[in-house]
């Protein structure tokens, strides 16, 4: 354990950090698990709003420091081809 008064601040800050970046990161995954449920649902209206919250949270993760930045391209862009297949196929319906 720390002895030195900022080491003890800075246990207190880093474990502050730990809990945001959980939060955020379990936020990403619950947004996801909406769009691939909104998606098999074949509801391609609500799968466009979610891709544009989920999206927004990991640039938001990005900026944090949470995510590297080819991970999160790959993330959204994975989202988006799925999406944009489902708008493919609703519309070839």
């Amino acid at each position: 354990m720390a002895n030195i008064k900022s080491a003890k601040k800075r246990v207190l800050t880093s474990e502050r950090n730990r809990k945001i970046n959980l939060a955020r990161n379990s936020e990403i995954k619950t947004y996801t698990k909406k769009f691939m449920a909104a998606l098999e649902e074949n509801n391609v209206a609500s799968a466009r709003e979610l891709f544009k919250t989920t999206e927004s949270k990991i640039e938001r993760a990005f900026c944090k420091g949470l995510l590297k930045r080819n991970a999160a391209s790959r993330r959204i862009g994975n989202l988006a081809s799925r999406l944009k297949a489902a708008d493919l196929s609703q519309a070839a319906q």
